[in-house]
């Protein structure tokens, strides 16, 4: 007869695990060697009565717990993995194999690529993963939690209840894992986790989890992997050989809960946004949409920059097979697609990364380097390799896994300085008492060097404010490695000048023509985004001055400017139609404004520009060297005009800019070669909704001036420019 232990008082391991605090529960539950005998052990807190197997191998409780104890007779065959069938308190028939019949999953390869911070893949290792061990399908789990005494999966496979599936420990990787059969796509789950120090219980998501319920609710779920068909190919295929450099790139950021929503108001699923967004963007000429952080967050008006999830696309508009869909859509119409991507900083919130395992795990513990003062957000401790390889596998994952063309990355300068936005006795200098973040910059390096290694064609951009240099320089030369960087300090000077009444920009012309002095030291994108449309400082329309002709003349003019200027080109939503809000992140754009046509007339105006751009090689071949930009003259600050030519080797335009109300009639310039010029481009076209004043045809004369031979006379419409082409 089968009999339990009759000791008078419990093994100490026994206790542990019905306390749920033992750190080796494999090493208790399961199949076991006890005083020479093979023992079966398990731990079910809802069974009334346990048997293995369909046979009469009915397991004895512990009197007193909810431990279950056989032993096998001498000669009795109990399977490698047995299953266990109990009832529960409500006469519920259960059937499961035991979790505690399996061996470990994880490698010591992975274990070892991670601990140094070299797994590119470890996102396929850690989490949760469908995973079939002997035949039998189930759900294996692991989760990195160095300094915790024990690790339990919870979900609404087992009441949320961390006595059940503790995991096992994995040494000094501190990893923990368990495979757990039966499970299937869709569950649940949490991570249960008690600090070895303090013994602090804390409920975590999954930081490695691929989907999320929909917020206010933070369980991880459990996916399907692999089941897209994709239909990209060739677009991959092409994306290979691509060389964006010499290409044009005008992208379009969307923050798709504001873009558009149902009459109801609710957020639109991705594959409805395929259809919608793809078909606008499109239709308006843009090569590229950039997306405000997709990664889950919990907070809708963080916009996204507050990421919980960084290997899962937000629940709000759907599953991941719904954003693979709109990712294949935007290829097959031949738009990239780019993400704001946040590895400078996270949120605090208890369920997420904030002191995982009850220690400062992803973060520094010491907040003058741990915690960003002004946005309530704690840094990444880039010192360590298993947060580097964490930060490192999102950035692969997006782009191998959801095929994207590319990652915009967020506030790098708070990455690279430890004094960024810091008081000055509130940091810690390096090893060499400077402010370089040495850590941050061999990550971003690292990060760079391999991403565009091994995904060819693929561009990963800085959002970086200040003269640091060499950015978009190779790493092998000094450089951090990225492919563009936002040129900051244009956008703020040129909307500083546009801010000025025409009257007053003579004393401010400086602004205008700055930028080129610097133009090709990096490899520059051209940003109007989103942050310069929120917390009062006005919609792109309500920068400009004076009455509302002028305000929608500057702003044509400005977008004109934009086009012709160096660098690639980056327009956040609703201003390619002269929104006169501000961005509402909790509200849709101003669609209706369209009825009107000052709005209608820069609509079209972009959509034009952009056709222009992308089909003029002058106006982007040589965007990032000198050979594709010459000054005709950039010295008439009393009338506030520049010209320019933007070169490529087959093609040679001519840009005049009037950024002043008075029409200026016979106004010479000097032109490279004698012929015949006509204006393929007039910010103050009729199309536009502008005063239709233009040229035509003008035929050059030969005329000195501005050191050509050449000269022709234009009329220059107010607060316009026109684009002239031999």
């Amino acid at each position: 007869m089968n009999k339990p232990s009759k000791k008078n008082k419990l093994d100490s391991d026994v206790i542990k695990i019905i306390e749920a605090k033992h750190h080796d529960p494999f090493s208790v539950l399961g199949r076991q060697i006890k005083d020479g005998k093979t023992v079966i052990r398990a731990f079910l807190p809802y069974a009334e009565c346990v048997r293995i197997g369909k046979d009469s191998n009915e397991m004895q409780r512990i009197p007193g717990t909810d431990m279950f104890e056989y032993f096998p007779k001498d000669d009795q065959l109990i399977a490698t993995h047995y299953q266990l069938f109990w009832t529960d308190k409500d006469g519920v028939q259960h059937q499961d194999y035991d979790p505690y019949s399996f061996g470990s999953v994880l490698p010591e390869f992975d274990q070892h690529l991670f601990g140094e911070g070299r797994h590119w893949h470890i996102y396929r290792k850690l989490g949760s993963h469908l995973h079939s061990m002997d035949d039998i399908e189930g759900v294996y789990f692991a989760v990195w939690a160095p300094n915790a005494q024990r690790v339990s999966v919870i979900g609404d496979f087992n009441n949320w209840d961390g006595r059940i599936h503790l995991m096992r420990n994995l040494g000094s990787t501190g990893i923990w894992e368990i495979f757990i059969p039966g499970l299937q796509a869709g569950s649940l789950y949490k991570f249960e986790i008690i600090n070895i120090h303090s013994g602090q219980l804390l409920i975590k998501t999954d930081p490695y989890g691929q989907q999320f319920e929909l917020r206010p609710q933070t369980a991880s779920i459990v996916t399907e992997e692999n089941s897209y068909t994709w239909q990209d190919d060739e677009w991959l295929e092409n994306r290979k050989k691509h060389d964006w450099l010499h290409q044009p790139m005008s992208i379009y950021e969307v923050h798709l809960g504001s873009w558009q929503r149902d009459p109801r108001g609710n957020f639109l699923n991705y594959r409805v946004l395929a259809d919608q967004l793809v078909e606008y963007v499109k239709k308006m000429g843009f090569t590229h949409i950039e997306l405000l952080p997709i990664t889950e967050h919990p907070l809708d008006i963080s916009w996204g920059y507050q990421t919980t999830g960084y290997f899962a696309p937000t629940s709000r508009h759907g599953t991941p097979d719904d954003f693979r869909y709109f990712v294949d859509i935007c290829h097959a119409s031949n738009i990239g697609i780019i993400l704001d991507w946040v590895p400078a900083h996270f949120p605090k919130d208890s369920f997420g990364l904030a002191r995982f395992d009850g220690s400062a795990l992803y973060e520094h513990e010491d907040p003058r380097k741990g915690e960003h003062r002004d946005w309530g957000t704690l840094i990444y401790n880039y010192s360590r390799n298993e947060v580097k390889n964490f930060l490192l596998s999102s950035a692969f994952f997006w782009l191998e896994e959801f095929h994207l063309d590319g990652l915009r990355v967020d506030a790098v300068a708070s990455m690279l300085y430890l004094d960024y936005s810091r008081q000055a006795n509130d940091w810690i200098p390096n090893i060499y008492g400077g402010n370089e973040n040495l850590e941050a910059i061999d990550f971003l390096r690292h990060m760079n060097a391999v991403t565009h290694a091994q995904h060819p064609g693929t561009v990963i951009m800085a959002e970086e404010s200040t003269s640091w240099p060499q950015v978009t320089r190779p790493t092998w030369t000094g450089g951090l490695g990225f492919s563009m960087k936002w040129n900051m300090g244009w956008m703020h000077d040129i909307l500083c000048y546009m801010k000025e009444q025409p009257i007053h920009r003579s004393y401010h012309h400086d602004q205008l023509t700055f930028g080129m002095l610097y133009a090709f030291s990096e490899n520059f994108v051209l940003p109007f985004s989103h942050d310069e449309v929120v917390h009062g400082k006005c919609s792109m329309l309500n920068k400009m001055p004076g009455d509302e002709w002028q305000r929608f003349a500057n702003l044509r003019l400005l977008y004109t400017l934009m086009f012709t200027y160096p660098g690639k080109k980056l327009l956040f939503m609703g201003c390619e139609f002269g929104q006169g809000a501000e961005w509402n992140v909790n509200g849709v754009l101003d669609w209706y404004v369209l009825d009107y046509a000052h709005h209608k007339g820069v609509q079209t105006l972009v959509k034009d520009l952009n056709e222009l751009y992308t089909s003029h090689p002058a106006l982007y071949y040589h965007d990032f060297d000198y050979h594709g930009f010459e000054w005709i003259d950039c010295h008439d600050v009393q009338q506030s005009i520049i010209s320019y030519r933007r070169k490529s080797d087959d093609e040679d335009l001519i840009v005049i800019l009037n950024f002043t109300p008075v029409p200026r009639k016979g106004y010479r310039i000097g032109v490279p070669k004698p012929g015949v010029y006509y204006e393929i481009f007039n910010s103050d076209s009729h199309f536009y909704d502008g005063g239709n004043m233009g040229n035509g045809v003008v035929s050059s004369q030969p005329q000195p001036w501005m050191n050509h031979d050449q000269s022709i006379l234009v009329t220059l419409p107010p607060l316009a420019g026109i684009i002239l082409k031999m």
